[in-house]
């Protein structure tokens, strides 16, 4: 089970979470359309993900890399900002347990 297939499902998860935003900001159709091809990618790349791994290596992957993905781009793109410094270091635990679920069998990955 590689990185990449969690990188890409998550990809997938956050291209559908801003065609929703869209959606419950404009009412655009166009944007419901972008929300709803971005989770059955998002069905699509779990699928794939699971025939490689175990369910509990996959969605806690899933969950930490699609936190930090999509934290990024609403930041980034839509200026979106978290409420203080203690959901900032949330983050930063996030990112600590991406690393720590994806370390070598009894190896600590820092």
């Amino acid at each position: 089970m590689s990185l990449k297939s969690i990188v890409l499902l998550s990809l997938v998860e956050v291209i559908g979470d801003f065609g929703l935003k869209g959606f419950a900001r404009t009412g655009a159709t166009s944007s419901l359309v972008q929300g709803s091809l971005g989770y059955m990618g998002v069905v699509f790349f779990l699928v794939q993900a699971l025939k490689s791994g175990n369910l509990l290596y996959v969605n806690g992957m899933w969950d930490g890399t699609s936190a930090l993905i999509g934290s990024i781009a609403a930041y980034l793109a839509l200026g979106e900002r978290l409420h203080g410094p203690m959901q900032y270091a949330g983050l930063i635990v996030v990112i600590v347990g991406i690393f720590m679920l994806h370390a070598p069998k009894g190896k600590i990955p820092f």
